[in-house]
């Protein structure tokens, strides 16, 4: 890792706030559209991507190439760029397309920052709600009409007492899913669909566990951030890193996140 001193950790994080900006308005001019065009990325299935996508993280590369440089970048929608810094960009410009083209709030500007071994920093931004959940060197807050407040996760010593959300009922692989249902039988309350939006939601108490499969690296390394910073767990798994994607789960409580890593292993 690098060595971050108070000014470069300043300018990191004035950074990641510009791209949360420049991208706010970009998607707020496409979501709820009636002329979007939804283009999809496979010849057998669906996965959506969108010109908002699209031009939002070239946006996000104009950015970077200007204030940053010298750093790599790893984006959903275009190629990766080499840095010399150590420092990684991990870009997800609309996180959920799916619930963006059907018009739920649930979808999220996803920036991280990768020092080597993870994220160090994060943001999950909500355009349309005017959220922005941040985590970094230590701290997490939400930034709603125009105040900040720090939030942390919520403490579930037990998983009868836990909520519990993923994206897809499917999650991933048939075996998968069966591990994934074996947690979800065990919890008070189980959800779908909420895309990025639950990391936010468990890293503010909202909630008490995430649980998905399939992931990119781009899925997870700002809501990872956001998460952990916020005093929560983020694994694969079999407890091991998250932050390439595969299986991750991000839990509130230590407790939990054991109880419910015991069942996902089988």
């Amino acid at each position: 890792m690098p060595e971050l001193s108070k000014t470069l950790q300043q300018e990191l994080l004035d950074v990641a706030v510009e791209l949360a900006d420049a991208a706010r308005p970009i998607a707020l001019k496409y979501f709820r559209k009636p002329s979007l065009d939804v283009e999809n990325k496979l010849n057998d299935g669906f996965d959506p991507v969108t010109i908002a996508d699209k031009a939002i993280e070239q946006e996000m590369r104009r950015i970077l190439a200007v204030r940053r440089p010298d750093d790599s970048i790893l984006g959903e929608e275009y190629a990766d760029v080499i840095g010399t810094t150590g420092l990684m960009w991990v870009l997800d410009p609309i996180d959920g397309t799916r619930s963006f083209i059907c018009g739920t709030p649930t979808w999220g500007v996803l920036i991280g920052l990768d020092a080597g071994q993870g994220p160090i920093l994060g943001i999950v931004d909500q355009p349309y709600t005017g959220e922005r959940f941040a985590g970094g060197l230590g701290a997490a807050s939400l930034t709603c009409d125009g105040q900040t407040t720090a939030i942390k996760v919520c403490k579930c010593k037990d998983l009868r007492d836990a909520v519990l959300f993923t994206t897809f009922p499917e999650v991933g692989t048939p075996d998968e899913r069966a591990a994934f249902e074996a947690v979800s039988k065990q919890c008070k309350l189980t959800r779908y669909g909420t895309d990025c939006y639950a990391y936010a939601l468990l890293a503010a108490g909202q909630i008490d566990l995430v649980i998905e499969a399939g992931l990119n690296a781009f899925d997870i390394q700002g809501p990872m951030a956001v998460v952990q910073n916020a005093g929560g767990i983020v694994t694969n798994w079999q407890g091991g890193a998250a932050h390439m994607g595969g299986t991750v789960i991000a839990a509130g409580d230590a407790r939990i996140h054991a109880q419910a890593l015991a069942l996902l292993k089988g």
